[in-house]
């Protein structure tokens, strides 16, 4: 060991790590929107204060400390839509609440059963409208409940069906506008108002139902599927991405491999 070194440990290899994790997961959440921008003047300030405190520059410093001393109830107010976003994103990567967990931690199996969705009628219809060019956003719940989302449109509480789906999304049906909510093979509710994404790197020429669909998924662990009244080009969305122009067989692939899971009821 070279001499007047300080030594280096596991715990500081491993704290390191960690803050440079919990920073590119902050990166990421901010990539692309107006908080990035607040972010860097929050630094700018902070970096302000201590050079103006290191050359006892005693009026500058104390504004910029004034700033910095209110610093952290100003980032909760103004990171609060990425500090829920963070949480609930961690939340539902390290759920331990509920009976599920349990059963699976002590390996019981007495109630987990294959979930069964059926693809075939959310695809058919989704096939149909790109057809008509019918306008469509539909999302399928995952492991976070979404009653905020629910509470905003129609209970319908109904098992689904491809002439259903496409009854809801007719154009002069009063519940055609908005998103409709699926769990499972139930359709829980339409005209949904759904939050808009604010990521500036969103291609303009999306509309706001592709718009609401990369909003909805960068909050919560759902998966969005958007027929484009314009083109019909059929589009799903999972974490905050997009992918657009699929097929109806793409489509059921994609379908299949992220809902059919097991379950637990």
């Amino acid at each position: 060991m070279i001499q007047g070194l300080p030594q280096i440990h596991f715990t500081d290899v491993l704290d390191i790590l960690l803050v440079a994790f919990l920073f590119y997961q902050i990166y990421k959440l901010m990539r692309g929107t107006n908080v990035i921008r607040i972010f860097w003047a929050i630094v700018v300030i902070y970096l302000g204060w201590l050079v103006t405190s290191r050359f006892n520059m005693r009026f500058t410093s104390e504004i910029l400390g004034q700033f910095v001393n209110i610093g952290f109830l100003a980032l909760i107010i103004v990171f609060q839509p990425e500090i829920r976003h963070f949480l609930l994103l961690v939340g539902t990567k390290t759920q331990i609440g509920g009976s599920s967990f349990w059963k699976r931690l002590f390996f019981w199996k007495g109630n987990m059963h294959s979930s069964a969705i059926n693809m075939e009628p959310f695809v058919q219809a989704c096939m149909h409208m790109s057809q008509q060019k019918v306008g469509a956003l539909m999302i399928f719940v995952r492991k976070n409940a979404v009653d905020e989302i629910v509470s905003t449109g129609e209970r319908i509480n109904a098992r689904a069906s491809s002439a259903l789906i496409e009854t809801l999304f007719f154009k002069n049906s009063p519940l055609h506008d908005g998103a409709v909510i699926v769990r499972g093979n139930e359709i829980v509710a339409a005209r949904c108002i759904l939050p808009v994404s604010s990521n500036n790197d969103i291609d303009p020429s999306l509309g706001l139902r592709h718009r609401s669909a990369i909003g909805m998924t960068e909050q919560n662990d759902s998966i969005a599927v958007v027929v484009s009244e314009e083109t019909g080009a059929i589009s799903y969305a999972e974490g905050g991405v997009i992918r657009h122009g699929v097929s109806p067989l793409e489509l059921r692939q994609f379908l299949d491999a992220s809902l059919s899971q097991t379950i637990a009821h």
